[in-house]
Protein backbone atom coordinates (compact mmCIF):
# COMPACT_ATOMS: atom_id res chain seq x y z
CA UNK A 1 0.00 0.00 0.00
CA UNK A 2 1.30 3.08 -1.40
CA UNK A 3 -0.80 5.70 0.24
CA UNK A 4 0.51 8.87 -1.32
CA UNK A 5 0.22 7.33 -4.59
CA UNK A 6 -2.77 6.00 -4.00
CA UNK A 7 -1.81 2.19 -5.16
CA UNK A 8 -4.16 0.68 -2.28
CA UNK A 9 -4.20 -2.44 -3.61
CA UNK A 10 -1.06 -5.12 -2.54
CA UNK A 11 -2.57 -7.77 -3.77
CA UNK A 12 -5.57 -9.72 -5.21
CA UNK A 13 -6.08 -12.95 -3.49
CA UNK A 14 -9.32 -14.45 -4.87
CA UNK A 15 -12.06 -13.52 -8.11
CA UNK A 16 -14.98 -15.86 -8.20
CA UNK A 17 -17.02 -14.58 -11.34
CA UNK A 18 -19.45 -16.62 -10.96
CA UNK A 19 -19.85 -15.10 -7.26
CA UNK A 20 -19.54 -11.93 -8.28
CA UNK A 21 -16.51 -11.70 -5.67
CA UNK A 22 -13.59 -10.38 -4.98
CA UNK A 23 -11.29 -10.54 -2.42
CA UNK A 24 -8.13 -8.45 -1.95
CA UNK A 25 -5.14 -7.36 0.82
CA UNK A 26 -3.36 -4.83 1.99
CA UNK A 27 -0.51 -4.08 4.71
CA UNK A 28 -0.55 -0.30 5.89
CA UNK A 29 2.90 1.18 5.33
CA UNK A 30 4.75 1.88 8.76
CA UNK A 31 5.58 5.07 7.50
CA UNK A 32 3.64 7.16 5.36
CA UNK A 33 3.90 11.37 4.12
CA UNK A 34 0.07 11.11 5.05
CA UNK A 35 0.61 10.27 8.60
CA UNK A 36 2.33 13.56 9.08
CA UNK A 37 -1.08 15.66 9.00
CA UNK A 38 -3.35 12.73 9.82
CA UNK A 39 -2.20 12.37 12.62
CA UNK A 40 0.55 14.41 14.14
CA UNK A 41 1.87 11.67 16.84
CA UNK A 42 -1.38 9.70 16.48
CA UNK A 43 -0.95 8.37 12.88
CA UNK A 44 -4.44 7.00 11.55
CA UNK A 45 -5.54 6.46 7.62
CA UNK A 46 -7.80 8.64 6.64
CA UNK A 47 -11.21 7.39 6.21
CA UNK A 48 -11.28 8.92 2.49
CA UNK A 49 -8.39 6.33 1.48
CA UNK A 50 -9.97 3.69 3.40
CA UNK A 51 -13.15 4.46 0.54
CA UNK A 52 -10.91 4.69 -1.83
CA UNK A 53 -9.22 1.36 -0.68
CA UNK A 54 -12.88 -0.06 -1.43
CA UNK A 55 -13.19 1.36 -4.99
CA UNK A 56 -10.33 0.26 -6.06
CA UNK A 57 -11.42 -3.58 -5.28
CA UNK A 58 -14.67 -3.29 -6.19
CA UNK A 59 -12.98 -1.74 -10.38
CA UNK A 60 -10.79 -4.03 -10.38
CA UNK A 61 -13.87 -6.42 -9.97
CA UNK A 62 -15.99 -4.89 -12.79
CA UNK A 63 -12.75 -5.26 -14.62
CA UNK A 64 -12.41 -9.01 -14.16
CA UNK A 65 -16.56 -9.02 -14.73
CA UNK A 66 -15.93 -7.01 -18.01
CA UNK A 67 -12.99 -8.92 -18.97
CA UNK A 68 -11.23 -5.29 -19.47
CA UNK A 69 -14.08 -4.05 -21.59
CA UNK A 70 -14.34 -0.77 -19.80
CA UNK A 71 -12.41 1.82 -16.76
CA UNK A 72 -14.53 1.75 -13.75
CA UNK A 73 -14.60 5.47 -12.17
CA UNK A 74 -16.28 5.68 -8.44
CA UNK A 75 -19.33 7.52 -8.82
CA UNK A 76 -20.71 7.70 -5.39
CA UNK A 77 -20.67 6.09 -1.96
CA UNK A 78 -23.73 5.24 -0.15
CA UNK A 79 -24.43 3.80 3.51
CA UNK A 80 -20.37 4.21 4.32
CA UNK A 81 -19.97 3.41 7.83
CA UNK A 82 -16.29 3.71 9.52
CA UNK A 83 -16.25 1.40 12.49
CA UNK A 84 -12.53 1.40 13.72
CA UNK A 85 -9.71 3.24 13.29
CA UNK A 86 -6.94 1.70 11.23
CA UNK A 87 -3.43 2.14 12.00
CA UNK A 88 0.34 1.88 10.34
CA UNK A 89 1.19 -2.23 9.98
CA UNK A 90 -2.18 -3.03 10.20
CA UNK A 91 -3.14 -5.68 7.65
CA UNK A 92 -6.07 -5.51 5.44
CA UNK A 93 -8.60 -7.72 3.84
CA UNK A 94 -10.87 -5.89 1.27
CA UNK A 95 -13.96 -7.90 -0.21
CA UNK A 96 -16.01 -6.71 -3.21
CA UNK A 97 -19.57 -7.83 -4.09
CA UNK A 98 -20.90 -7.10 -7.26
CA UNK A 99 -24.61 -6.01 -7.36
CA UNK A 100 -24.93 -4.87 -10.90
CA UNK A 101 -23.42 -4.43 -13.93
CA UNK A 102 -24.50 -2.76 -17.18
CA UNK A 103 -25.86 -0.08 -18.91
CA UNK A 104 -22.39 1.65 -18.21
CA UNK A 105 -22.58 1.47 -14.87
CA UNK A 106 -21.96 -1.15 -11.63
CA UNK A 107 -22.64 -1.40 -8.15
CA UNK A 108 -20.67 -3.17 -5.72
CA UNK A 109 -20.77 -3.29 -2.10
CA UNK A 110 -17.71 -3.27 -0.21
CA UNK A 111 -16.21 -3.89 3.07
CA UNK A 112 -12.72 -4.15 4.79
CA UNK A 113 -11.59 -6.12 8.06
CA UNK A 114 -8.68 -6.46 10.04
CA UNK A 115 -7.81 -9.38 12.08
CA UNK A 116 -11.71 -10.32 11.89
CA UNK A 117 -12.67 -6.96 13.12
CA UNK A 118 -15.06 -4.87 10.60
CA UNK A 119 -13.63 -1.76 9.73
CA UNK A 120 -15.43 -0.06 7.34
CA UNK A 121 -17.95 -1.16 4.55
CA UNK A 122 -20.22 0.90 1.84
CA UNK A 123 -22.36 0.19 -1.66
CA UNK A 124 -20.11 1.93 -4.26
CA UNK A 125 -21.61 3.11 -7.77
CA UNK A 126 -19.16 3.03 -10.54
CA UNK A 127 -19.36 4.25 -14.23
CA UNK A 128 -17.92 2.53 -16.78
CA UNK A 129 -16.61 3.76 -19.71
CA UNK A 130 -15.07 1.64 -22.90
CA UNK A 131 -11.27 1.81 -23.24
CA UNK A 132 -11.59 2.53 -26.63
CA UNK A 133 -12.70 6.45 -25.10
CA UNK A 134 -9.86 6.74 -22.12
CA UNK A 135 -6.40 5.99 -22.68
CA UNK A 136 -6.15 3.93 -19.45
CA UNK A 137 -6.16 0.34 -20.46
CA UNK A 138 -2.54 -0.57 -20.75
CA UNK A 139 -1.93 0.95 -17.35
CA UNK A 140 -4.95 -0.24 -15.79
CA UNK A 141 -4.05 -3.81 -17.13
CA UNK A 142 -0.22 -4.18 -16.12
CA UNK A 143 -1.41 -2.87 -12.58
CA UNK A 144 -3.88 -5.47 -12.51
CA UNK A 145 -1.71 -8.23 -13.64
CA UNK A 146 0.88 -6.66 -11.10
CA UNK A 147 -1.81 -7.51 -8.15
CA UNK A 148 -2.39 -10.73 -9.64
CA UNK A 149 -6.15 -10.10 -10.89
CA UNK A 150 -5.27 -11.63 -14.44
CA UNK A 151 -4.30 -15.20 -13.16
CA UNK A 152 -6.99 -14.88 -9.96
CA UNK A 153 -9.42 -14.70 -13.36
CA UNK A 154 -7.52 -17.14 -14.54
CA UNK A 155 -8.47 -19.45 -11.44
CA UNK A 156 -11.97 -18.27 -11.71
CA UNK A 157 -12.46 -19.68 -15.16
CA UNK A 158 -11.71 -23.33 -14.38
Amino acid sequence: MLLEYFQMIDRIDAVDLAAGRLVARSVVPEQSPVFEGHFPGYPLVPGVLLIETMAQASGFLVLAATKFAAMPFLMSVDGAKMRSFVEPSAELEIEALLEHEGSGFAVTKAKITSGGKKICDAQLKLRTIPFDQVPLGDIVRKRAEELGLVAAMAGSEK
